[in-house]
């Protein structure tokens, strides 16, 4: 175990200094430095380490989707055994430098320190052994010592997607996964701001995925320009990872205005550019010199907001149509369970505003058609349904970016081909071990769970990948998160 006192003698909770504010605005280089090999760095990062307290029940197991071994790696890394933490860490997460940027760590939300004390910085262990690992050449390409024969089509290139890509390969299989974008990645690519994600640590990783055998064809949408039929019959399976990416929408009167658009349509094109040295990308909309109103408040919205304030917006309001959370869990959020807490990202520390029970009633546009305003009122939760306490204001805006969630999967030429369906939760049909009712074909990740966080459809990927390899092979030796398999087909 780590150190037996650890928990004791370093009672605080350390985590990586951000960079100024006012220097990353300027930017779109990540919020925190990783630096991997400072001495500065890895003596925080294995004083953290020593502070797991090797629990009887490390309940940290259960709640990592992918049931990670965080006190095992731990321990490691306090002892500054990277190599053997590596293994370990890698043993169940193929992609912690991602996951340790990007997870909100529902780990150490159930860390039993947490109890007592602040949690174990299990997130930020998690990426500085994963950094280390690469920067020490401990990740060579694992390249399958025999090839089975068998033909793998993997749809859709995001988190679920190169998580099953990577274990097939890895079984041996010939793997081809197939993005319609010019570049592999999803939503890791042009979903997440280069702020959090520097997309030079996804494409490091696609280069040893590359080097292990997995071929990537872009620029390819299945349905259209490869039908279905043409696919099942190249490969022997087609897994299916195409996410949830229809946006939920905001039914309001002024919906149809200029200047009004979902999430996505305003972060990928800034995601493009910003990969781009911040070429301009055509038709991309800016925030620049506006007053911009984000609405939605979680995780979406905030990189909304973050991008925003890069691009020079005037003002930024980010709207939220339940009360403000509580700082502190309640009684009805006990540990382990993850709390309903106010979270403040690296983007509400660097400026705009937070503004909480408050609904849109309308959207108010100008003599051109473009929006210029929002109707909105505070509101109460009444049984669960918003109920207005004060009159209507107006908010300026002149760009409304709707993050909201998604409402379930695209009903794409793909599903239409293959005979794949679309059930009531609006996410794509599929039974036990992620089969579809057509055989050969599976579906994992958003498309069959519907929104989720990016662990659990790395998550899937991996279980689905073992469900593949044992129907192609007659067994599998990958391993399958046991929470993904068992949790993933509840409806």
């Amino acid at each position: 175990m780590a150190d037996p006192r650890g928990f004791l003698t370093h009672r605080v909770r350390e985590t990586p200094p951000s960079r100024p504010v006012a220097v990353r605005l300027r930017d779109w280089r990540e919020v925190h430095g990783h630096r991997a090999g400072d001495p500065d760095d890895l003596a925080r990062v294995q004083r953290q380490a020593s502070r797991c307290m090797d629990c009887g029940v490390p309940f940290c197991h259960h709640a990592c989707p992918l049931g990670g071994l965080a006190p095992e790696w731990n321990d490691l890394a306090w002892r500054g055994q990277w190599a053997d933490a590596a293994d370990r860490l890698h043993a169940t997460h193929p992609f912690p430098e991602i996951t340790g940027r990007v997870c909100p760590a529902l780990c150490e939300a159930a860390c039993v320190l947490g109890l007592h004390d602040e949690a174990v910085t299990i997130r930020e262990v998690e990426l500085a052994v994963a950094e280390e690992a690469f920067a020490r050449g401990l990740l060579a390409p694992r390249v399958p010592q025999r090839l089975t024969g068998h033909r793998v089509a993997v749809v859709g290139s995001g988190p679920a997607g190169l998580a099953a890509a990577q274990q097939l390969t890895r079984a041996g299989h010939t793997v081809v996964v197939h993005e319609r974008a010019d570049a592999p990645g999803g939503l890791l690519r042009y979903g997440i701001p280069e702020y959090k994600l520097e997309k030079r640590v996804l494409d490091r990783r696609l280069a040893q995925m590359v080097s292990e055998g997995t071929r990537f064809r872009c620029g390819v949408e299945v349905g259209v320009d490869v039908t279905g039929e043409e696919l099942r019959a190249r490969f022997d399976a087609v897994l299916v990872c195409t996410g949830a990416t229809v946006p939920r929408d905001l039914p309001v009167p002024g919906r149809d205005l200029a200047g009004v658009l979902p999430a996505m349509d305003y972060l990928v094109p800034a995601n493009r550019a910003a990969a781009a040295d911040d070429a301009p990308v055509e038709g991309q909309p800016l925030a620049t010199g506006l007053d911009v109103v984000v609405v939605g408040g979680g995780d979406t919205g905030a990189d909304c907001l973050g991008t925003a304030l890069r691009q020079g917006a005037r003002s930024v309001t980010q709207l939220e149509i339940l009360p403000e959370p509580p700082a502190a869990r309640r009684a009805s959020d006990p540990w382990p369970t993850w709390p309903l807490l106010l979270r403040v990202s690296s983007a509400h520390e660097e400026g705009g505003e937070r503004a909480w029970a408050v609904a849109t009633e309308e959207l108010l546009g100008d003599d051109a058609g473009r929006v210029r305003a929002l109707r909105v009122r505070d509101v109460r939760l009444v049984d669960g349904r918003p109920e207005p306490t004060g009159p209507a204001r107006e908010l300026p805006a002149q760009l409304v970016l709707l993050a909201l969630g998604f409402a379930g999967a695209e009903a794409s030429p793909l599903l239409q081909q293959v005979g794949l369906v679309i059930g009531e939760r609006r996410t794509v049909e599929r039974h036990e071990n992620f089969r579809t009712n057509v055989p050969g074909v599976y579906v994992a990740g958003d498309a069959g769970r519907g929104q989720s966080l990016v662990v659990w459809a790395v998550a899937e990927g991996r279980a689905a990948a073992a469900a593949v390899d044992s129907d192609l092979s007659g067994s599998t030796a990958l391993p399958a998160p046991v929470t993904a398999s068992t949790v993933a087909m509840r409806p």
